[in-house]
């Protein structure tokens, strides 16, 4: 059965129009229930005919990813596991901010695909491999079950208010689905995401980069964690492939707005890449882009090959970029007492399941 939340709202219009001879108007309808008023039933939809909703009935569904676990930190990080219709497991994250006017606002961090392909050593993600990719729906699923278990019926004043794809998988390798993501995100009559308010990492994969960026429907964050080619390829073999002179060449010229800048985050490895020398190094390579430094401390879990940096090399570290005009910010990590990190909870679950059997 059609799932809707797979459509875009063009792709529900020609839908509608062809297959149920409904007007442009009535999908519109359908599309706001679904995405604003996070409607889960047709007989929810009041102003849609009952011809109409008994049709819809018959031959769509509007399936939300089903909710496994819920965790949450003792700072209010929230992680969800969620199934898909398939049975395939992913991650999502509710990270919380500082409250304006009495009022908590969250970011979300979003999964694209289950599982992923590019092993970088420190993630647990990548240790899992690459199972598929997420359909569109999927995607925005995550975010139906973030804003109801926050309560955020009110489109007019969202608490959850910025979105990271930052969660399991590697983005633009599943360009089309988020590229379809993000332009359902971006339509006023849905969900209604200003582009700023929505970030798009990735490894470096040259392919679909400079699309993303001429379509101005997000900004852009780059997993960097290394200063050099060498060292980027002993803890990211697959991101690599781009040699990091190549990355960086097309992240000059990648199309910004004005007062954007690209994110770089730097994940700081204890006694790997957390040392004055490749703090040099990494001023180096990033003076030449229009850019920023999120300096991340690793959060390590049992079993990991890397231990987390001194708080003494991480200041260092900081401190170096700032004497050299470098933008950097060591955000803090959070949920660390619920596995928040990508993929941990999903690979803790992967384990016991594997010592019970």
């Amino acid at each position: 059965m059609i799932n809707l939340l797979d459509y875009t709202l063009p792709e529900l219009t020609d839908w509608m129009q062809n297959e149920l001879g409904e007007p442009k108007f009535r999908a519109v309808q359908v599309w706001q229930w679904i995405w604003q008023k996070m409607a889960r039933d047709f007989d929810a939809m009041t102003n849609v005919s009952k011809a109409c909703r008994e049709r819809l009935a018959q031959c769509a569904e509007i399936r939300w990813p089903e909710i496994v676990t819920v965790e949450q930190s003792s700072d209010d990080t929230t992680k969800f596991l969620l199934r898909l219709q398939d049975g395939a497991e992913v991650e999502t994250v509710l990270i919380p901010s500082d409250s304006r006017e009495g009022v908590r606002r969250w970011t979300q961090c979003l999964s694209s695909q289950v599982g992923c392909a590019m092993a970088c050593t420190f993630c647990s993600t990548g240790t899992m491999g690459f199972e598929r990719n997420m359909s569109m729906g999927e995607i925005l699923g995550q975010i139906l079950v973030a804003r109801e278990h926050l309560g955020d019926t009110r489109p007019d004043w969202p608490v959850l208010r910025n979105l990271v794809f930052m969660g399991m998988g590697e983005p633009l390798l599943n360009l089309k689905n988020v590229m379809r993501a993000l332009e359902s995100l971006n339509n006023d009559k849905g969900l209604n995401f200003s582009p700023r308010r929505i970030t798009v990492s990735t490894c470096g994969i040259e392919k679909g980069l400079r699309e993303l960026g001429e379509s101005g429907l997000a900004y852009l964050a780059v997993s960097l964690h290394a200063p050099t080619q060498e060292l980027r390829a002993r803890i990211m073999p697959k991101a690599a492939r781009w040699p990091l002179e190549d990355l960086l060449q097309a992240l000059k010229s990648y199309p910004l707005k004005t007062r954007e800048r690209i994110t770089f985050e730097y994940l700081l490895l204890g006694g790997v890449n957390d040392g004055l020398e490749q703090a040099r190094q990494l001023a180096r390579v990033v003076s030449d882009v229009k850019g920023k430094l999120n300096l991340i401390v690793y959060n390590p879990s049992e079993g990991d090959p890397y231990k987390a940096p001194s708080p003494e090399r991480v200041l260092a570290f900081e401190q170096y970029l700032w004497d050299r005009n470098i933008t950097a910010i060591i955000r803090k990590s959070k949920g660390q007492d619920i596995k928040a990190a990508c993929g941990q909870l999903k690979a803790a679950r992967q384990n016991e399941a594997g010592e019970q059997a």
